[in-house]
């Protein structure tokens, strides 16, 4: 094939199909472009929606020779005055920063994990005000003047806390990934029992008592939020039992039987 039959097959396979031209009447383009072209707009069309989230509608007002010298106009900024592990940190962040990023990228706490950054892990989570909370899901702009602990706060004059002792006695770890989100929930939940909360496996809520001992079941089911992918579940419970009620026996892990597999299916 010489060179002129190869241009000509370039040029043929750079044109637009009809598809294609439809889309590009659609948007008011220019007939008589080529495929590249086509799609170096597209592109350019493409970057330009994704850019103006980035923006204020301070700026789309002006007019491209009124456009302010000041960059300050270009952030969503705000400040907060964050209470963590006792210690008041200023900050001034982006309005959608979340707190699991303000802790780890501004303030140098990366004992908090980004899993699965969807909430659905667990590694991330904190205590706020003393619950445990998700902090991958947590504005850190609505967290002004609340209280913050994090796994590097829970020791206190260079002693680990019981619970974080209990997961180094009993291995409640593999990886360590997920551990301090366990740890953080583990200590949360120890105020859950003696405040008497409910769960989900709570059979009597009418007579529901404070300083409850969570059974085995209760504390599975309070933990399912936190995944250990390593699958050291029962030496959490174990490690989390050992603090909560002195009991330091192996969990009795055993599969489910027919009949609670069937009061699980219609429940």
């Amino acid at each position: 094939m010489d060179e002129m039959e190869k241009w000509k097959d370039k040029t043929e396979s750079d044109k637009l199909t009809e598809d294609e031209e439809k889309i590009f009447d659609q948007l008011g383009f220019k007939k008589g472009t080529s495929r590249r072209k086509f799609l170096k707009q597209i592109s350019a069309a493409s970057l330009s929606m994704m850019a103006s989230s980035y923006f204020t509608s301070e700026l789309f007002a002006s007019t491209a020779k009124d456009l302010p010298d000041d960059p300050a106009v270009f952030l969503n900024e705000v400040k907060v005055n964050l209470r963590v592990n006792d210690m008041l940190k200023p900050l001034t962040l982006d309005s959608r920063t979340t707190l699991l990023d303000a802790l780890r990228e501004r303030l140098a706490l990366t004992g908090s994990k980004k899993g699965c950054d969807h909430g659905q892990c667990g590694a991330c989570t904190v205590m706020i005000d003393g619950k445990r909370k998700l902090s991958c899901l947590t504005l850190a702009a609505t967290c002004e003047d609340k209280e913050i602990t994090t796994v590097e706060g829970l020791a206190e004059d260079g002693e680990l806390h019981p619970m974080q002792q209990a997961f180094l006695k009993h291995d409640g770890f593999q990886c360590g990934y997920c551990t301090s989100g366990q740890i953080c929930s583990s200590v949360a939940l120890l105020e859950e029992a003696e405040n008497g909360e409910a769960s989900y496996v709570t059979e009597n809520f009418k007579n529901i008592e404070t300083n409850i001992k969570l059974s085995e079941e209760e504390i599975r089911e309070r933990m399912s939020g936190n995944i250990c992918r390593c699958g050291a579940y029962n030496n959490i419970v174990q490690a989390f039992k050992e603090v909560h009620s002195g009991d330091d026996e192996m969990p009795t892990w055993v599969f489910a039987t027919q009949e609670q597999m069937e009061k699980a299916k219609n429940s």
